[in-house]
């Protein structure tokens, strides 16, 4: 009898990569064996496509039948180099855009295709037939960092540190000295009139208008390095959330050039304490010691008004290969914390890897009128019915 013990185990259900559509009513993840797509308020499943294979990138094309796939994990279904769009209602291939190296990110809406390469972002029209009608050069972007909206599309620039930022229709591109470091994420609005950004050092995230490129904020989220996972505004663009690898959803409130400043919910914008509320405005973090002259700037700058932890799950960081060029989609380390706002007060934080995790938060004002964040819920959702 053969007692020795398997050299591997069992090959079990991976999530490779997590998406939301537009108005993240649905969210999709790409797996070691095809792709799921679940309803994001309750996280039941919507649709389940096994390929025997793996989907490295999975984006949904609003709440059409349509999504856009890329190849991924140890035994892919596509090639790196091919961006594959799903017709899900006849569950087939309806076209195929291919490049010379892989692609690392995709856009879709109903009349564009991004294809977001390693120093490359190409836009082609959405037809039998896709028409590439514009390409532009980046900095080395093995995130495939890139941003659709209505309006705008955005993506690193061709210095590091700049976002390269393009009015659809006119093609017009503006450049943005977002960072002097490698910008780590990127979001735009859903109205496309603010842009967020942080870059690899993760202790600062800018944002910018979109009609001037002017910067209307600058937001700490900490003092330590940290890698930024997911920066996301909610629908009124009135708050940002943020994740990264300190495990902790940060809340901020965003000023807004086309709408008046707002009082904080306490009248006096009273501190809270750590994990719930940082007051009002996230300014008076520091007390007296923001007043005092010459102090460093970080205790005069505007943090985040509300914070509370996020599940990692049991793997964390662990295992995987750091993201190069030449990484297969799926295999680096797995994405932990992306955010989806369902509404205003209400969003959910997502992680991929064996132990994917779902939680709901939402923005609640306490009995002592400070605003913070708590945990309504959370799902291991591999394996729903």
């Amino acid at each position: 009898m053969n007692t020795r013990p398997p050299l591997e185990a069992p090959s079990s259900t991976v999530v490779l990569s997590i998406s939301f559509n537009d108005d993240c009513s649905c969210f999709a993840v790409g797996l070691n064996t095809g792709f799921n797509i679940f309803h994001a308020d309750s996280c039941s499943l919507r649709t389940a496509r096994d390929f025997n294979a793996g989907i490295g990138l999975v984006q949904m094309m609003g709440n059409a039948n349509y999504l856009g796939l890329v190849g991924g994990g140890k035994q892919p279904k596509f090639a790196g180099n091919k961006l594959i769009i799903w017709d899900d209602l006849k569950s087939k291939l309806a076209l195929q855009i291919s490049a010379l190296t892989p692609v690392r990110g995709i856009q879709l809406s109903k009349e564009r295709i991004v294809v977001v390469l390693q120093n490359n972002v190409r836009i082609y029209q959405f037809a039998k037939t896709p028409t590439l009608t514009s390409s532009y050069e980046t900095a080395n972007n093995p995130w495939g960092l890139c941003c659709l909206s209505s309006k705008k599309l955005a993506f690193p620039g061709r210095t590091t540190g700049h976002i390269q930022l393009v009015t659809l229709g006119s093609d017009t591109v503006s450049i943005i000295p977002a960072h002097s470091s490698a910008v780590r994420a990127i979001q735009l609005s859903r109205d496309g009139e603010l842009l967020a950004t942080a870059s690899e050092t993760g202790t600062l995230v800018r944002i910018f208008a979109t009609s001037s490129c002017a910067r209307i904020a600058e937001l700490r989220r900490g003092i330590d390095p940290a890698t930024i996972f997911s920066l996301a505004f909610n629908p009124s663009s009135t708050m940002l959330a943020c994740t990264s690898d300190k495990y902790t959803l940060h809340i901020f409130d965003v000023p807004n050039p086309k709408r008046p400043a707002q009082p904080p919910v306490s009248p006096r914008g009273a501190e809270g304490s750590a994990g719930s509320s940082e007051g009002g405005d996230g300014k008076g973090k520091w007390g007296i010691l923001s007043k005092i002259p010459m102090m460093p700037r970080v205790f005069s700058d505007t943090y985040s008004f509300a914070s509370v932890p996020f599940e990692a799950g049991e793997e964390g960081l662990l295992g995987g290969l750091p993201m190069s060029e030449s990484t297969t989609l799926g295999t680096s380390r797995p994405a932990k914390g992306v955010i989806g706002w369902l509404d205003d007060a209400t969003l959910l934080v997502v992680g991929a890897g064996k132990d994917a995790r779902w939680e709901k938060f939402a923005i609640q004002e306490g009995q002592d009128g400070k605003r913070m964040v708590v945990r309504e819920g959370w799902k291991r959702y591999l394996g729903s019915p």
